[in-house]
């Protein structure tokens, strides 16, 4: 395309110059600005390769480009989208717009290692100009869709993660909406997208909202550009779009990270279309660059295809890039890029009025879904039918008219009030509101109408537009309170199309994702739509739905709350449900489900490789990994994968000095303990390891817990229990018990808890009486001086029932006690500390101190009065009452009265001798007469020490 002439913008330059001399000071600063802006037009003009500028999410953007387009034909786009993202597009004809390609990396090489996961979205609605330009070069033969922005990968590396989420996602934006569960949709994804177009000059933008009369940024943009460019040619629609991208840019702070970030990638963008065409050998007549409008103002060196080639593109780093589609919503896009709430979804509604106003054919992918099945071959008809634009100057070749001079200078056009739609919307508002819970009525459908045309009035607008009538809706109808789940805002958000979320179809999606599907067939739902659905499973009489059941629990563990919630049945080791109930919301959480097959083919190498990694991370613990195992024979069933990571559990506990996971240790070795002694012949090699190991651990770290201030007596409690539970199995595989007895000796406590704690210790190891430890609670009740302390004691007493069960009835003595023997004035002020202190520190074991006190307790009001406390019985009246009793003969009466069990007992094991007479004298222990080796040893062991 031959360029224009020189004196296009001459008599636009010198209106601007004679502006600047008058209203300035000097003509140099504002003239500098005002008549660059007119050369950044110029040029971008005069470009052989035409720029196509847009705004992301602009109704007018995308009705522009649907007619340049169809008029142009271009055989080659160059679209301003992360170049690796290019392999994607075509599935977008499998799903249900809005969706988002995403970027992904789990596994990350040359970035720092926090930094991981990576993520980039770029999400595409249908009222978009990028989608046009997608479906039109896929869509129609010949034409080649080149992709020429920076890739995910140049994403981090020019752009550090915090301030590129920052400043892609408007999370500073004043005009951001709350975050909710349709706006997470895009999760932490660094957002990326094609014309990024507002004010990065503060002071700009608050000035351009103050004397627009609006809100925010996105009611000034639908308000003064979308409105007045709806209607406009291409050439009045590209000079427009130019000089805002211009004015933008001169007038942006002096960021230079942020300048020089864009300039890279506009050198980037510049490059690459340079390089293709190069290797095509295309004219650049027959192409067209679609980007932001602000970068199609750029001023780089390497700015058009006879622009300086001495830009270097960096090579990408060694990490992994995953590519899907994951689906969005327009309250998603809105969160992402600080969008004012609905703002996306009032131009898609601006999007339909265009079309329907203008009569531009938009183009849509085949088979895209959700359209008419004769909506992509009549798109295709159009496109053939229309011969190449021969009479724009962009065809010819020849100059181009300056459109700016007259748009500017133009006064604005005011829309009449169109009443039967203002009266429709306010009909609709007060019906929504109504069945929302609001006492609206038909005065106040007549109110908002009415408010509306006044608000418009005094923001000098002819006709309300969505924000007007928006605010007066929220001031005739809104409440003090909303009466129900939405408010009055939001209605009219849902009213003016609502919050659309997309779907992405099951052939776009990624392996494993149709995998699930597949192996959840059989359950007979439908799980790509979304809200929840409830699954039943009949396990017992269809056993083939037990595979599915192993899926869910699987999809469970890896995806996130309520995606899959189980809400009858549940699995424990040795244990399998016959009837399990499910919430499935597998179509709500599609991008979770999408992210998963990003690290895995299927969800057991997915499950796999998170198992691994949770046991060989650096912050892995002994307790962890024995999560870790505990879940592999949970849900993957794996004997393998089990054995290797109780391996990786019994090194991980040899190298720990602290005790803070002894709890969830001891909870998780008693467990698998007891599965495999239930389910396996012998139990695993590593097991009988860890309990050898962990009982010389633990004894070599009790003294020091017991006195270290960061290790409380719940921790210490489990290192006992540790001890006291597996010491059979240890003693069993080489251990000495000298070890713990020592362990315990050298234990020397201060804390009232874990010396209440050690007491217990050593009543079970026999070295301290049930009488003793019962005369040194009385000596704590008897010493005021200790009565505060008190329950810090039963504290320790309380976790002394985790590793001593059987003390559980002096624990309940020592409450009763303490109850019994304080008065009044010191019992009641110590009540709140004393129920304090059992529901922190003994709430899981609470039940075992209630059912022994229910054991002993009488179970009448009436006769408690009457009841003596067991302990409080007397040893002499305890012996009175036993010499009371008759003699016991010396043979078993109740033997003897029914000898049959023994005469056929005495048979099995062969023994013909007769009952001795009832009268007889006892003969003493015959079997020691008949066998008297072992006791002939003993004796001699004993003589000889």
């Amino acid at each position: 395309m031959s360029a224009p002439t020189e004196g296009a913008f001459d008599a636009l330059r010198t209106q601007l110059h004679d502006a600047a001399s008058a209203f300035a000071d000097g003509p140099d600063a504002l003239r500098d600005i005002l008549l660059g802006i007119v050369d950044d037009v110029d040029r971008a003009v005069r470009e052989p390769l035409e720029i196509f500028p847009v705004c992301h999410h602009s109704p007018a953007s995308a009705t522009a480009m649907a007619r340049r387009l169809r008029e142009k034909q271009p055989k080659v786009v160059y679209l301003e989208l992360c170049e690796d993202m290019a392999p994607l597009l075509t599935e977008l004809r499998n799903c249900t717009l809005p969706v988002a390609v995403q970027s992904f990396a789990a596994d990350i090489e040359g970035f720092p290692a926090e930094w991981a996961p990576l993520s980039v979205v770029a999400p595409i609605t249908e009222a978009s100009a990028e989608y046009q330009a997608i479906a039109y070069a896929l869509d129609t033969p010949d034409v080649e869709l080149v992709l020429v922005d920076r890739s995910s990968d140049h994403v981090f590396q020019w752009e550090p993660r915090e301030t590129a989420a920052t400043s892609a996602t408007g999370a500073d934006a004043p005009d951001a909406p709350s975050a909710d569960a349709e706006a997470a949709l895009h999760g932490d994804a660094v957002g990326v997208d094609i014309g990024d177009l507002r004010p990065r000059f503060a002071e700009l933008e608050e000035h351009l909202l103050r004397h627009g009369r609006v809100r925010h940024w996105s009611e000034w943009w639908h308000q003064y550009v979308e409105l007045p460019l709806g209607d406009g040619d291409h050439d009045t629609y590209r000079q427009v779009m130019l000089l805002i991208g211009s004015l933008f840019r001169r007038l942006a702070p002096g960021d230079t990270r942020r300048v020089r970030v864009d300039e890279d990638r506009e050198r980037h963008m510049w490059t690459r279309m340079r390089r293709h065409l190069a290797a095509t050998g295309t004219d650049p007549a027959d192409c067209l660059y679609v980007c932001g409008a602000f970068h199609a103002a750029s001023r780089v060196a390497e700015f058009g295809v006879h622009g300086a080639d001495t830009f270097d593109i960096s090579p990408p780093t060694g990490t992994t890039w995953q590519h899907g589609l994951i689906p969005s919503s327009h309250a998603a896009i809105e969160a992402q890029f600080g969008l004012a709430a609905g703002s996306v979804s009032i131009a898609a509604t601006v999007w339909a009025k265009n079309l329907g106003r203008t009569g531009v054919k938009p183009f849509r992918l085949t088979g895209q879904a959700g359209a008419k099945k004769t909506a992509a071959k009549t798109a295709r008809k159009a496109v053939a039918s229309i011969p190449a634009d021969t009479t724009t100057p962009a065809g010819r070749g020849e100059s181009t008219a300056d459109k700016l001079s007259g748009f500017l200078r133009r006064p604005p056009v005011l829309d009449r009030l169109d009443e039967a739609e203002l009266l429709g919307w306010s009909v609709d508002i007060v019906r929504a509101a109504r069945r929302n819970g609001y006492l609206a009525s038909t005065a106040d459908a007549i109110a908002v109408f009415e408010t509306s045309i006044l608000l418009a009035g005094m923001r000098d607008r002819a006709k309300p537009t969505p924000y007007d009538f928006q605010d007066a809706a929220v001031t005739c109808i809104e409440k003090e309170s909303v009466p129900g789940r939405r408010d009055v805002r939001r209605l009219v958000e849902i009213m003016m199309g609502g919050d659309r979320i997309g779907r992405v179809g099951y052939d776009a999606l990624p392996p494993l994702a149709r995998d699930v599907h597949d192996r959840l067939a059989p359950l007979g739902l439908k799980l790509q739509q979304r809200g929840v659905q409830r699954a039943l499973l009949d396990i017992a009489g269809q056993p083939e739905l037990a595979k599915c059941a192993d899926v869910l629990w699987m999809l469970r563990y890896l995806l996130p709350h309520g995606a899959a919630r189980p809400i009858m049945g549940e699995r424990k080791l040795g244990e399998q449900s016959i009837q399990e109930s499910w919430d499935l919301a597998l179509g709500t959480h599609q991008r979770a489900l999408i992210e998963l097959g990003y690290e895995g083919v299927s969800i057991e190498q997915v499950l796999e490789q998170r198992l691994r990694r949770m046991a060989y991370g650096p912050q892995a613990t002994a307790a962890t990994v024995l999560k870790a195992v505990e879940d592999a024979t949970l849900y993957l069933r794996s004997r393998r994968l089990a054995d290797e990571l109780g391996t990786r559990a019994l090194e991980v506990l040899t190298t720990e000095r602290t005790v803070d996971g002894a709890p969830e240790v001891l909870s998780r070795v008693r467990r698998l303990l007891a599965y495999y002694r239930t389910s396996e012949p012998v139990l695993p090699g590593w097991i009988e390891s860890f309990a050898k190991t962990g009982y010389a651990h633990y004894c070599t770290l009790l003294p020091t817990a017991f006195t270290d201030d960061d290790a409380t007596v719940r921790h210490v409690a489990a290192m006992l229990g540790f001890l006291f539970s597996m010491e059979s199995l240890a003693l069993s595989l080489g251990c000495d018990r000298t070890q713990l007895e020592l362990a315990v000796a050298q234990s020397h406590p201060e804390d009232a808890s874990k010396v209440a704690l050690l007491w217990a210790a050593q009543v079970q190891l026999g070295r301290l009486t049930r009488a003793d430890l019962r005369r040194r609670c009385d000596e704590l009740l008897d010493n005021p001086m200790v009565l505060p302390a008190y329950p810090r004691y039963l504290s320790g007493f309380v976790q002394a029932l985790e590793p001593v069960p059987a003390l559980t009835d002096f624990v309940v003595e020592a409450v009763s006690n303490a109850f019994g023997r304080l008065p009044d004035p010191v019992l009641l002020p110590w009540l709140p500390t004393l129920i304090g202190t059992l529901r922190s520190g003994g709430a899981e074991l609470a039940p075992l101190l209630i059912r022994e006190a229910g054991r002993i307790f009488p179970g009448r009001l009436a006769a408690l009065d009457a009841w003596t406390p067991p302990w409080r019985s007397a040893p002499e009246a305890l012996l009175t009452a036993v010499a009371g009793f008759p003699a016991v003969s010396s043979g078993a009466a109740l033997l003897r009265a029914h000898p049959a069990t023994c005469d056929e007992v005495a048979n099995l094991l062969g023994c013909d001798d007769p009952w001795p007479p009832a009268d007889s004298a006892p003969t003493g222990a015959a079997l020691l007469d008949r066998h008297s080796d072992t006791a002939t040893a003993l004796a001699e062991l004993l003589a000889s020490r």
